[in-house]
């Protein structure tokens, strides 16, 4: 414990632990919080929701949720192995398969157990049958600013590798530079080995990035790679890219079955959290046994199935998605937008997405921005310190209007010149 206090005493003393904050109400996107280490409240306009299509407060939406508890309850208090399955969660799991446009789903209570019971099947193929064995390697390749459920899932992956019992399940995790597709192939050239189950996994819009992964290029090099998987992480992008909100693959024109001709084997996980106005997330693909192999996984058998409030909120959310394709558009409007304002005051962004990140001048603490930006505007923010490279991480969303965005900008160009002076140049 001393050397975890020390810890947190350097994260205090640095400024760099997160201020902490309770929310009391919210309408659209207006929120009242209250910052715990004063106890003062502030009325805000957050831009630091997820909630992207602006579905959580949808009534339709809540509505399904509180219909599901009067006829399930609040949760199914086991796993589906023990306890079954109820009927929303088949429904939900045909909903996301249209939306994505593979037959087969399995649900999941979060994108991290998706992604390592994705991971754990695939490798280690999950338990030991009688008279079946392995001796096929694994080599997955695996972007370097990936999500972190995917940097845990592939870690957990190499120390489990040879350690399965009647499976010779050796795991080779490589990276590659972040959204590089020639960097990709020369890993390729260099790891890869005859006879080698390949897998390729990124996220398709990066979170802490807001850009977008170059599928096209991907699926041009696996094409030399007949029978590899791709997966692609589609939390920021579904709802978010693509005409229909469909993700990454409506986003670039293509379709899985397309994929699939090309000698390619596609995976998509889907997630509640941001367009889904839930929680959970989704494993899809064309493989009824990969699908099944997910089922006997140790991140499915030991804990809970998605509780049916839950499941219910996410299932109408979606089919709202699809009944409602101007709420994408509205999103993708607010986006360009906003981009282009923060362009014309001179904030450093990356990335195309919602998610839009602004690196700020170097003498400027984005802790101490955001604090400004709530204590004298009422417009909330989120500061990030990640891969040592401190940046304010906006998110636009459907519900914001033309105003609101203005009022962010114009808010923020006055923190600039509240907290910075740069010095002056002799020419």
């Amino acid at each position: 414990m001393k050397v975890v206090q020390e810890y947190m005493q350097g994260l205090y003393n640095h400024g760099i632990y997160p201020d902490q904050y309770i929310c009391f109400q919210k309408q659209g996107n207006l929120v009242e919080i209250e910052q715990e280490a004063t106890g003062i409240r502030h009325k805000v306009l957050t831009f630091c929701t997820n909630d992207i299509l602006g579905l959580v407060q949808s009534e339709a939406v809540k509505q399904a949720a509180i219909d599901a508890i009067l006829q399930y309850g609040t949760s199914n208090s086991s796993c589906p192995t023990l306890s079954g399955r109820i009927e929303l969660h088949r429904q939900l799991e045909q909903e996301i398969s249209a939306f994505k446009g593979l037959p087969h789903t399995h649900l999941f209570v979060n994108a991290w157990m998706a992604i390592q019971a994705l991971i754990d099947g695939f490798c280690h193929l999950a338990a030991p049958v009688p008279g079946f064995s392995n001796t096929r390697e694994t080599l997955i390749m695996t972007d370097v600013l990936n999500h972190g459920c995917i940097v845990s899932a592939l870690v957990n992956a190499k120390n489990l590798s040879g350690k399965v019992v009647n499976h010779s399940t050796n795991v080779r995790v490589k990276p590659y530079r972040h959204c590089d597709g020639a960097d990709l192939a020369r890993k390729l050239r260099r790891y890869a080995q005859p006879n080698d189950r390949i897998m390729v996994i990124s996220d398709a819009v990066f979170s802490m990035e807001g850009d977008i992964a170059p599928l096209p290029e991907m699926l041009d090099l696996l094409e030399n790679y007949p029978g590899s998987v791709i997966v692609m992480d589609e939390a920021h992008a579904s709802g978010a890219l693509g005409a229909s909100g469909g993700g990454i693959y409506d986003h670039f024109g293509i379709t899985p079955q397309e994929v699939l001709d090309r000698g390619i084997v596609p995976l998509i996980m889907t997630t509640f959290s941001k367009f889904g106005a839930s929680a959970g997330a989704a494993i899809s693909s064309h493989s009824r046994e990969l699908i099944d192999l997910l089922d006997v996984c140790p991140t499915s058998i030991g804990t809970i199935s998605l509780p049916a409030p839950t499941t219910a909120a996410a299932l109408e959310a979606i089919r709202q998605v699809r009944e409602n394709p101007q709420l994408v558009q509205k999103l993708q409007s607010n986006t360009r937008y906003l981009r282009s304002l923060l362009a014309e005051n001179e904030f450093t962004t990356i990335g195309e997405t919602q998610v839009i990140p602004v690196f700020l001048p170097p003498e400027l603490n984005p802790k101490l921005f955001a604090s400004h930006l709530i204590e004298n505007h009422g417009i909330w923010v989120s500061p990030i310190w990640y891969r040592a490279k401190p940046r304010l991480r906006i998110t636009a969303n459907a519900l914001h209007t033309q105003e609101e965005l203005e009022h962010l900008v114009a808010a923020m160009v006055a923190t600039r010149n509240a907290l910075y002076q740069p010095k002056n140049i002799a020419i």
